[in-house]
């Protein structure tokens, strides 16, 4: 029932700032249909580890991302709302997922409100080269190996070098229209 909550709550946030919802910069090298390579500039993510199959260790992350997010944080002896970004990323690691939501480009990691939950961690990643696919649809663990596929296959196609990192990106929420959902899988290159 909380995380029914917490959708609600992302649904009315989100769909009020559709279109001026912050996605993270990158600079596009190459579009080849539905293919992209991307280089993303440095950037702050909050990040919590969950486990559990997809859905469980999304909807899991997600929420205690979203406490953070809401009020559950503190800066100058006080809790702040924090703007949602698009997308929201998960990426496998063994038996663990990392769930993160990207933090808007006005903080740094000293301007940004603290957790108070100790399972989430703020952490700033580098200048990245992702290989991407763009999809529409829902995201389960069970149907995206086909896009999976497709993208090492681009990946080899084109000679890059895969470092076999991959993050599940999703933009829309819950209540979108299949066919209108915008989702990604990207593999981080060299």
């Amino acid at each position: 029932m909380a995380i029914v909550k917490y959708l609600i709550i992302f649904s009315l946030i989100f769909s009020s700032q559709l279109m001026a919802t912050e996605e993270p910069e990158f600079t596009l090298i190459l579009k080849d249909n539905h293919f992209e390579i991307r280089e993303y500039a440095p950037r702050i993510m909050a990040q919590v580890s969950t486990s559990g199959d997809f859905d469980e260790a999304s909807s899991g992350g997600f929420k205690v991302l979203a406490d953070y997010i809401f009020g559950e944080n503190i800066i100058k002896d006080r809790a702040e709302k924090i703007s949602m970004t698009a997308p929201v990323l998960a990426e496998k690691n063994n038996n663990e997922w990392l769930i993160s939501f990207v933090m808007q480009r006005k903080y740094s990691m000293e301007t940004l409100p603290k957790p108070i939950s100790l399972d989430v961690r703020l952490t700033e990643a580098p200048k990245e080269k992702f290989a991407v696919i763009v999809f529409s649809g829902l995201v389960r663990e069970s149907n995206y190996n086909e896009k999976f596929q497709l993208l090492n296959e681009f990946i080899k196609d084109k000679g890059l070098i895969s470092l076999e990192v991959l993050q599940v990106a999703r933009y829309n929420p819950p209540w979108t229209l299949p066919f209108f959902r915008r989702n990604e899988l990207l593999i981080k290159i060299q």
